[in-house]
């Protein structure tokens, strides 16, 4: 039982009438999976709101090596840091065929001083990245592998009968690329953690089935 596993807070949530209402004013498209839809150092400055589907937001270096920040779903938007004119700050590539509508820049910078409510979500929303960014940073530098890798699971489970499930269908490269490890470090900690009972593998997701201990 995973009783005492509490999930980590999700970002401020946007109210379906306020979602809706300016996700009319872009343009609907979609995408099939593995699409980058936005690319790090781009310049531009449309707002991507995920009305289905999942995306995920990383970075990477010239050896392919890539560091995945955070992934969204329906309900959410993305691309809101181009409000201050710079450049895209990382990518942004579908995990599946994903529908989203994408309002420009103009009608996001009008939408914002017309809709303080949308304003007030923004700022709450930017506050919850800066606070994910500090525990992003502390959990690399004071954390060890087995460390992060349960932070993740933590961090990306719901309650789901008796047990608790990791969302998203993830592979040991997906964690290995989100925990900045190698997949082979990555292996060894799932094994570890299911020899001792702390989790299981079904259809594909992770399930929580005690609170793993905070080290190893």
């Amino acid at each position: 039982m995973a009783d005492d596993i509490v999930s980590a807070a999700d970002p401020p949530v946007l109210n379906e009438a306020l979602l809706q209402s300016i996700a009319d004013r872009g343009g609907i498209r979609r995408y099939a999976a593995q699409t980058v839809i936005i690319t790090e150092g781009d310049s531009s400055d449309q707002l991507y709101i995920i009305l289905s589907g999942r995306v995920k937001v990383y970075t990477g270096n010239e050896a392919g090596k890539e560091l995945v920040i955070a992934t969204h779903g329906p309900g959410e938007y993305i691309g809101e840091l181009s409000l201050d004119g710079g450049v895209r700050s990382a990518s942004v590539m579908t995990l599946e065929s994903s529908t989203v509508s994408v309002v420009s820049g103009a009608n996001l910078r009008d939408f914002v001083a017309t809709h303080p409510d949308f304003a007030l979500n923004l700022i709450r929303k930017l506050i919850w990245r800066v606070r994910q960014a500090t525990e992003g940073m502390k959990t690399l530098g004071l954390e060890d592998v087995y460390g992060r890798v349960v932070r993740l699971l933590h961090d990306s489970c719901e309650p789901e009968g008796t047990h608790w499930i990791v969302r998203d269908r993830l592979t040991r490269l997906d964690i290995a690329d989100r925990v900045g490890a190698s997949r082979e470090m990555v292996s060894r900690v799932l094994k570890d953690l299911t020899t001792g009972g702390y989790i299981s593998l079904d259809s594909g997701r992770i399930v929580i089935l005690k609170k793993p201990p905070p080290a190893w």
